[in-house]
């Protein structure tokens, strides 16, 4: 009788150690995805005050990671969370991002923009190459910045930053670059519309294919009217639904590669989230308002919370990121993108 209490309450005391290093390993697990949220809300905040609008809660967000990263290194214990933040939420909110995508507008009206689309893309990435290249910039945040440039800006980053392999320091230099200097080419694009000799429309399809992200878009085109931000709006998803062909020639690329090359050997992971972007983008495209009726509010909800993730997920990068990198490694990348920017606006205003 005492041999059975002595061995129920030592297998109690068992269970109760196992529990209690659970306990140990998930409270900093969950503290560093608090952490990741509490700066998000932070970047939302910053991007409510006057001045900092324009900028987006998102570039904010990544700015106040970075400067925390070197004022105060958050603790070692924190880190298994904010890697999740980093990976896992950033896949989750690609996934999510596919309903922004909507499909069936794309295929029936935006046909007759998706060639100067792809065309957009190709000069993007092979230009932004060549001059970093020349500039003998680094040439992984150069790739990053020439698929941000051409296609979507930081979705498109954070998409193509696996198959690349980049460092996490690498894929979040790219998204502040990429959020900051799309604002300010946006709010360059509303300051020089009433002196263009084009009409709304073709403002907004200029807007549309040259401009890096949907908000930037949005931003520039607004305010020449609603025909003008549906044409660029068009123009833009067009650049988007390309995302998943593109990335599917990078893993190619990057197989040929290292197939070629003896060095790192490790396989190219296959962007398995790229198939939820396909499925939520056929969801909202064919199947919500159709067979499932969901309204405008609750999809409009589903968009912010897939910004509000995807700006958790770039605090977890901009935690890894110093400012030594910055200097040693954004400045000529980010002259490449600039010049790129720069002749791409140029060339698509001409070609319009």
């Amino acid at each position: 009788m005492e041999q059975t209490e002595y061995n129920y309450h030592n297998q109690h005391h068992q269970i109760g150690s196992t529990n209690a290093e659970r306990f140990k390993k998930i409270l900093p697990f969950a503290g560093g995805i608090v952490f990741t949220f509490f700066i998000a809300m932070l970047g939302y905040g910053l991007a409510e005050l006057r001045g900092f609008s324009f900028v987006g809660p998102l570039a904010c967000a990544i700015v106040i990671a970075i400067t925390c990263r070197q004022i105060w290194s958050y603790p070692e214990q924190l880190r298994s969370g904010i890697e999740f933040s980093a990976k896992k939420l950033l896949r989750f909110a690609i996934i999510l991002y596919g309903l922004k995508l909507n499909m069936s507008v794309v295929f029936q009206e935006g046909m007759p923009l998706m060639a100067r689309d792809v065309g957009v893309i190709a000069f993007s990435i092979g230009v932004t190459m060549l001059i970093a290249r020349w500039l003998k910039a680094d040439m992984t945040i150069s790739m990053l910045l020439g698929v941000g440039t051409g296609v979507c800006g930081a979705a498109a980053i954070a998409a193509v930053s696996p198959i690349l392999k980049s460092k996490e320091e690498d894929t979040a230099i790219g998204v502040g670059i990429i959020a900051l200097a799309g604002t300010v080419f946006a709010l360059l694009y509303t300051l020089v519309r009433n002196i263009l000799p084009i009409s709304a429309v073709d403002y907004g399809i200029w807007s549309g294919i040259s401009l890096h992200e949907i908000a930037h878009v949005a931003l520039a085109a607004a305010p020449a009217g609603e025909d003008a931000l549906a044409m660029a709006l068009l123009a833009k998803l067009g650049r988007v639904f390309l995302l998943v062909p593109l990335c599917f020639i990078m893993v190619y690329w990057m197989k040929r590669k290292q197939h070629s090359s003896d060095q790192d050997k490790t396989p190219v992971p296959f962007p398995w989230f790229l198939l939820g972007f396909i499925g939520t983008s056929l969801l909202g495209s064919y199947v919500f308002g159709t067979y499932i009726p969901i309204s405008e509010n609750v999809l409009s909800g589903i968009n912010n919370m897939s910004t509000f993730i995807l700006t958790m997920a770039m605090v977890g990068l901009g935690l890894n990121v110093s400012f030594k990198a910055i200097r040693l490694k954004a400045l000529r990348p980010f002259l490449a993108m600039l010049c790129t920017s720069v002749l791409l606006s140029i060339l698509t205003f001409f070609l319009l």
